[in-house]
């Protein structure tokens, strides 16, 4: 047998057990091979890395202020873990508790959104494999066109859509197309009305919290900020969501102006659950104002920034 051919069955034989539940006993009969050679393909799957089983130890919250949270901005969830012993491990924390707690609201969906950036690529790198054919993953604009990193060579739906075995819907164009009349007429082209008439079936969508420091660093946007934004005061700018600039009261700040291409504002927020997941106390400000303005519904983060969100609320505007 080939090496690949073989590396397929391993991962058959593996899929069969950890996640359809078949016996040993059921699975030699299937494939017409020992019991012995069963279980010696699982523990080669294991040693290989082909399969990856992780033990989620539980992740300490800060209930109270999960509380205060919900109860100052109206929100139907605030996830705050308890700060850990360094940085990297409040990220990983934050990283691995957002993606159980997304696939958690996965269970019960049919249409997910999902954005660009390097937040979402690892909360989806961390996702458990599941079997899903009933789902489907939209990505809600367009490429960022950050074809140098990890997070921009592949779409992120795909990679989404692959640990489900589920179905995905890209938007194979610019984030941001400045000619009106060509952005209004490419949403209208064949290709991209099956992921435009999925946009409004979302159930829930999940993204990071960016600043305009994640599009500046993207040279062709870099070069066209003040057509991309036009008529935006760049100082009112406190985060990027959703590709759009806002304040720190939540505003969106391009709403008559608005030159991305993807799922619009109004779209956006009307999917129930619009999760956030903020890992930097220098995104506090951001994630403010996305709280403010309503623009999320639910966000996981540490106890440093959502002590440094409430600072800033004590600070003048």
């Amino acid at each position: 047998m080939d090496t690949m051919k073989y590396k397929e069955q391993l991962a058959n034989i593996a899929r069969d057990y950890y996640l359809s539940k078949l016996t040993i006993a059921q699975i030699s009969s299937k494939y017409k091979i020992s019991r012995y050679l069963i279980t010696k393909s699982l523990d080669e799957a294991l040693s290989s890395g082909l399969v990856k089983i992780n033990i989620n130890t539980p992740i300490d919250r800060n209930l109270e202020m999960e509380v205060r949270f919900k109860r100052l901005f109206g929100i139907q969830n605030a996830f705050i873990l308890k700060d850990a012993d360094t940085t990297n491990d409040d990220s990983e924390h934050i990283i691995d508790f957002a993606a159980q707690t997304i696939q958690d609201q996965i269970r019960t969906s049919r249409t997910i959104g999902v954005s660009w950036g390097g937040t979402v690529m690892n909360i989806i790198n961390h996702f458990q494999t599941e079997v899903r054919d009933d789902l489907t993953f939209n990505q809600i604009m367009g490429d960022n066109l950050k074809y140098n990193s990890a997070s921009g060579s592949t779409p992120l739906v795909q990679k989404a859509a692959a640990k489900y075995s589920a179905q995905y819907q890209t938007v194979p164009a610019p984030l941001y197309i400045l000619n009106d009349e060509v952005r209004r007429s490419l949403a209208q082209e064949p290709a991209f009305i099956p992921a435009f008439s999925t946009m409004t079936k979302m159930d829930m969508l999940f993204s990071g919290i960016g600043t305009l420091a994640s599009v500046e660093t993207i040279p062709v946007w870099k070069q066209h900020l003040a057509e991309i934004f036009e008529g935006v005061d760049f100082s009112q700018i406190v985060g990027m969501l959703y590709g759009r600039p806002f304040d720190i009261q939540g505003n969106i700040l391009n709403t008559t102006t608005d030159k991305l291409f993807g799922a619009s504002i109004d779209t956006l927020l009307a999917v129930p659950t619009r999760m956030a997941i903020v890992k930097s106390k220098f995104k506090a400000r951001s994630l403010l104002g996305a709280l403010r303005g309503k623009l999320i519904t639910d966000f996981v983060t540490n106890e440093s920034v959502a002590n440094r969100v409430l600072m800033e609320m004590e600070l003048p505007l």
